[in-house]
């Protein structure tokens, strides 16, 4: 054998050795990988163990089935090993809560740490049932993301936490970490890149060690409340900062806020909304530099001023968003926005910005949406639409809602890009330009509360196939479609139509619009049944308002409809009252013929697996209907109401207990029904803003607890029923209380000298939450002897009517002290005593009735400053002495002093002794005396006469010597006598046809030339 061939054997060997041990290798890895699989995936059967999964959305986590196919697995592919494990819940279906996807919930099995190779773990919107976070997760070392978000953790948080040195991202959000602090270890996390603690309830100081996180990208501690800032030293050293999100954490005590922001010089976006950010000081501004990084800026609802315009102009070059909404800038739009040519988004909207839109706005050609809604601004709309001609081809999103522009709506065909179009609230007037159906990308017009008129037809919409919302009401349009038109549009919103005439019958073009979420067709001229199965022709309602109309029926069962907000008031429904669905949060029945008993609410399930807005009843009004039995009792599962409205029915029996565990309720009105028996405890509803029990048969004493639990009720209204004993002292508590009425009751005792504690009657700036006065609300009170119905005027409204009791006793002096108060009613009670004489300091009162008790002596002379007094009624009383004189004292008639024989003096017929000398009882408002003369009245003394003869004789010489003086002065007026006659003979001919013009000149039977020839020679020689 050669040597060559030797050679050729050797290495032969050598690589077959090579290739068995490598194949050996890859056999022992193989075993290795089957080894780690099995391993991890029996650890995530473990965890899917942990877990309640109504949805299935663990399904495919079974079987031989190769755990990195699983859901929400993702795995080295070098190594087989499970490196990524998302279950989190889609944050679309969390907050719109798809019925066919419900979150995962229950406990995190220890089997996670069988999954050592785990650097990415995503546990977001899993419901742990408010269990601390588990320590051991601290013990994932390879973990370099961790999401937590809404998982309905507790506690504070785990120290081993700080164990995850390799962590880049940390999300802890919407949590309730029961307001711990922000634990110091997070500030030794020096690899993190984003730190989201968004709305997790911690609280105390922001650890200073959190200015370690130099590579700190994202920093989001928003809507921490209890969270304080001692500086803002520790922020200006997250060099690499990009995004600062810090809404709602108070900056009040820091002045110089821009300045310690201009050294994040990365920042690309600042959230500083609902922060009480102090106004800018222009004068600290000038050693602040422009930044190129900054261009998104959030201030919004930070009650800032203009003076914030000064510290954007100069915060960057750059900005493509700014939004301002909500703060309390004024003047004009400021021109420098007009050089911020990146500009893409700009909010302005909720300010008090005055003048137009800025010419200089031609500049910006980048613009994409505009929202100036909700100031005074003005000008024509067409000129404002002019100065956006540049972003014609970018402008998607136009707001002009609830300004002052004027004029008709130009053509906007150029804006071809326009999705979202509101005009609504201003002063536009003109038709709707047909031009407007050739916005093809159009897919919200809002054109409501404004004066235009003219006829819509189907040419407005023709190319309008992706409008998803239309509202129009309030405008003097009328519709013109055919009876079959099939809109090109399939609308996905809302469509408002109120107030125009629809019906009788419901248009065939509206029940086209099977995926409406929000249907308004109130005061429509609907009327008969609705449509069969019209409930199934909206499957997506999710509000719908058919209010003021004339529509009669049963209501089906409504319980598998999708509906949350349903107001079917003031119409002729009737039969029983159905069960609603349990996402149901505002139900309006007023004034319908509803009868029966209302068990079939407590159908309304809850759903026993994870509370939403939608799930809770908020607002409830049956009110003016027939219906009767007592209220059941299942009603207190209702813990999020808070509008309860019953009245005006045939409800019985006691006024259930549960009412107390309604805490959240803010308005009771139960009145005009026949419950009896004594008042239950509301003490625990401490939000009581109105309680309305009026004309039932109540009876036992009124609760102290009213004035001591109830400190923030406005109206409290228990007329007409059985209440007896004394008014307690603790009513006196009630500082916001606007109108107080317990007439018609068995109440005895004095009343209460504490008046002068209720500081909504004794000043104008107790701060009453505006949503109590919504048009919506409606309170039945005695005004000026007659009952009225009050809406939007209700919060001006000051009353106190403790009519038709047993009441005795002087009327307190306090009470004087009430001086915004409006009307006041203490007749038809046992009262007696003097008048307090500083009545008169209750100088807005407009309605006084003190008749049918037992008052006595003088009526005060402070009555005369009454100014505003329109009734006035102090009859059957033992009133004496002179009726003070005053403005308003004497107009009225003399029935409103009748019964009181001592009094005396203007208006009634019985004079009072000494009348005709001067007497200290003629006081006049500004308690002046006045001298009176013999035999005149008192009206007319010499001097009186001297003037008026002095007078008379001055002017008319200052007159008639002028012309006899003056020629051309005389020439003038007479000619200007002869241009007037002229003009009326000529108006008269024009707008009386048929007549001549000599006929048309005689007015009142005497003709021009007649008229002539009644002046004088001397006027004849002044014409001369």
């Amino acid at each position: 054998m050669s040597g060559r061939s030797v050679h050729s054997i050797l290495i032969g060997l050598v690589c077959l050795t090579i290739a068995s041990a490598v194949c050996f290798s890859s056999v022992g890895s193989s075993d290795n990988i089957i080894m780690f699989s099995e391993g991890e995936r029996h650890a995530l059967l473990q965890i899917k163990q942990g877990l309640v999964d109504e949805s299935d959305s663990l399904a495919s986590w079974k079987g031989e089935k190769d755990c990195c196919d699983w859901r929400g697995i993702g795995c080295n592919t070098q190594t087989g090993h499970v490196t990524s494990l998302n279950i989190s819940y889609s944050i679309e279906s969390y907050y719109f809560f798809s019925p066919s996807e419900v979150p995962l919930r229950g406990k995190i099995s220890p089997s996670l740490l069988d999954l050592p190779y785990l650097n990415y773990l995503d546990f977001s919107f899993v419901d742990f049932q408010g269990i601390l976070i588990p320590k051991f997760i601290g013990s994932l070392s390879r973990l370099k993301k961790l999401r937590l978000r809404e998982c309905n953790f507790s506690g504070p948080l785990p120290p081993q936490l700080g164990n995850l040195t390799n962590l880049h991202t940390l999300d802890l959000s919407r949590n309730d970490f029961e307001g711990n602090k922000i634990p110091k270890f997070i500030g030794s996390l020096s690899q993190l890149e984003e730190l989201v603690l968004e709305q997790a309830y911690f609280g105390g100081h922001i650890p200073p060690q959190l200015r370690n996180l130099s590579n700190l990208h994202i920093l989001d501690l928003s809507g921490n409340r209890n969270v304080s800032l001692e500086n803002l030293e520790w922020l200006t050293h997250l060099s690499s900062l990009r995004y600062l999100r810090m809404w709602r954490l108070d900056f009040s005590k820091f002045l110089n806020w821009p300045q310690s922001l201009s050294k994040l010089t990365s920042l690309r976006e600042l959230q500083l909304s609902m922060c009480n950010l102090p106004d800018v000081n222009p004068r600290s501004l000038s050693l602040i530099n422009s930044s190129n990084s900054l261009q998104f800026l959030h201030l919004s609802y930070n009650g800032l001023n203009s003076s914030i315009f000064y510290w954007i102009a100069n915060a960057s070059t750059s900005f493509v968003q700014i939004d301002l909404y909500g703060n309390q800038l004024d003047g004009p739009i400021p021109d420098f926005l007009t050089s911020k040519l990146s500009l893409v988004k700009l909010d302005l909207s909720w300010n008090n910005l005055q003048g137009g839109i800025p010419k200089g706005f031609h500049k910006l050609c980048s613009l994409e949406s505009l929202d100036l809604s909700s100031n005074k601004l003005s000008g024509n709309i067409e000129d404002s639409i002019h100065a956006l001609y540049c972003s014609r081809n970018t402008l998607e999103t136009l707001d002009l809602m609830h300004n002052q522009f004027w004029g008709s709506i130009p053509e906007l065909t150029r804006f071809s890009k326009l999705r979202s179009l509101d005009f609504s609230s201003n002063n536009l007037t003109g038709s709707l330009p047909e031009s407007i159906g050739q916005l093809s990308s159009l897919e919200e017009l809002y054109l409501g509360g404004n004066s235009m008129s003219g006829v819509i037809t189907e040419s407005h919409f023709r190319n309008l196939s992706r409008l998803q919302s239309l509202v129009l009401p309030g405008n003097c349009f009328s519709c013109n479609f055919s009876s079959d038109w099939n809109p090109p549009f399939q609308l996905t919103d809302q469509l408002d139509m109120s107030s125009y005439h629809l019906g009788p019958a419901l248009p065939k073009w509206i029940q086209t619009q099977r995926n409406l979420t929000r249907l308004f067709l109130s005061n429509t001229g609907l009327s008969g049944s609705l449509p069969d199965k019209f409930w199934d022709l909206f499957p997506r309602l999710i509000r719908l308002d058919l209010s003021m109309n004339q529509i009669h029926g049963n209501l089906p069962n409504l319980s598998t409809t999708t509906v949350r907000r349903l107001n079917l008031s003031s119409n002729l429904f009737s039969g029983e009252v159905p069960s609603f669905p349990s996402k149901l949060r505002e139900l309006d029945l007023w004034n319908n013929m509803f009868s029966g008993t209302l068990s079939s609410l407590c159908a309304i399930p809850s759903s026993g697996i994870r509370q939403t807005y939608s799930e809770y009843l908020s607002f409830l009004d049956l009110s003016e209907n027939q219906l009767s039995g007592e209220l059941p009792y299942c009603w207190m599962q209702f813990q999020n109401l808070n509008s309860l409205n019953m009245g005006k029915n045939k409800f019985s029996g006691e006024i259930p207990s549960w009412l107390g565990n309604l805490k959240m309720n803010r308005i009771l009105r139960l009145h005009e029904n026949n419950f009896s028996g004594e008042l239950p405890s509301l003490e625990n509803c401490t939000g009581l803003q109105l309680v309305d029990l009026g004309n039932n048969n109540l009876s036992g004493k009124i609760p102290t607890w009213i004035g001591e639990s109830l400190p923030r009720l406005v109206i409290l209204r228990l007329r007409s029923n059985k209440f007896n004993g004394f008014i307690p002292l603790s009513l006196c508590n009630l500082a916001t209380i606007h109108v107080l009425d317990l007439s018609h009751n068995n109440i005895s005792g004095a009343l209460p000298h504490c008046f002068s504690n209720v500081t909504a009657l004794a000043d104008d700036t107790g701060g009453i939450a505006p949503y109590l006065f919504s048009d919506s609300l409606n309170v039945e009170l005695i005004w000026k002897g007659i009952e009225i119905e009050f809406w939007k005027n209700l919060a001006g409204m000051r009353s106190i009517d403790m009519s038709s009791n047993y009441l005795g006793g002087e009327i307190p002096e306090g009470i004087a002290s009430m001086t915004e108060l409006k009307s006041l009613n203490l007749s038809r009670n046992h009262l007696t005593g003097k008048l307090p004489e500083d009545f008169g300091n209750m100088k807005m009162l407009e309605s006084l009735d003190l008749s049918r008790n037992h008052l006595s002596g003088d009526i005060p002379a402070s009555f005369s400053r009454l100014h505003f007094l329109g009734v006035l009624d102090i009859s059957h009383n033992d009133l004496s002495g002179r009726i003070p004189l005053g403005t308003q004292l004497q107009s009225f008639s003399a029935a409103a002093y009748m019964g009181n024989p001592g009094l005396c003096g203007v208006p009634l017929t019985q004079l009072c002794s000494g009348d005709g000398t001067t007497d200290n009882d003629g006081i006049m408002p500004d308690n002046a005396t006045i001298n009176k003369e013999d035999g005149d009245g008192g009206l007319l003394n010499l001097g009186f006469l001297i003037s008026a003869v002095l007078g008379f004789i001055s002017g008319f010489w200052m007159v008639c010597g002028s012309l006899l003086l003056k020629s051309s002065w005389r020439y003038a007026y007479f000619k200007f006598l002869d241009d007037s006659s002229d003009w009326i003979n000529a108006k008269m001919a024009v707008c009386i046809p048929g007549k001549t013009a000599q006929e048309t000149s005689k007015i009142d039977g005497i003709s021009s030339t007649e008229g002539m020839s009644l002046i004088t020679p001397e006027v004849k020689e002044f014409k001369a």
